[in-house]
C-alpha cells in the first residue's frame, strides 16, 4: 500500500518542546532519501509561555532555514498550552522545495521574550 504522504497532503512531522527562545535551528523533519517534500503549512501549537515577543521566525533548509517562510510572527499566540497558528504562504509566494536527506526546520531571529518557552510544531505537506 502507497504511503498517504506520496497521496495527499498530509502529517510529515511532529516535534514537541521546540525552543522559541533561542537563535538555533531546531530541525522539525527530514526528507526521506529519494524523496522530494513540499511544505504546504506549519502549525505551531501549545506554547508552554507567551510568544508575544516572538516577531521574526524562519522556517525551511539550510542552516538558516529561510528557504519556505521568514519574517513570521508569532506574537499573537499568547495562550499558553491551549494557543495555536496556522502559517501558510501567501498566494504566488515563491517557495523552495525540500530536498532529499534535507532537514526543514525553525530559527528564530527575534523569539519569544519568555525564558524558557517551547511549543509544539506540527509540518504538514506531500513527498513526491
Amino acid at each position: 500500500m502507497p504511503d498517504l504522504k506520496t497521496k495527499a497532503v498530509s502529517l510529515l512531522g511532529s516535534t514537541s518542546a521546540v525552543d522559541m527562545y533561542g537563535t538555533t535551528k531546531t530541525i522539525l523533519y527530514t526528507v526521506p532519501v529519494g524523496k522530494t517534500a513540499y511544505v504546504t503549512e506549519v502549525i505551531v501549537r501549545d506554547p508552554s509561555a507567551s510568544l508575544a515577543g516572538g516577531t521574526s521566525y524562519a522556517f525551511g533548509t539550510g542552516a538558516s532555514a529561510d528557504t519556505w517562510m521568514t519574517a513570521v510572527s508569532l506574537a499573537l499566540v499568547v495562550t499558553a498550552s491551549t494557543g495555536f497558528t496556522i502559517i501558510r504562504p501567501t498566494s504566488g509566494a515563491l517557495l523552495v522545495e525540500s530536498a532529499a536527506s534535507s532537514e526543514f526546520g525553525i530559527k528564530a531571529t527575534t523569539g519569544s521574550t519568555a525564558n524558557p518557552c517551547t511549543a509544539t510544531i506540527d509540518v504538514f505537506g506531500y513527498l513526491v
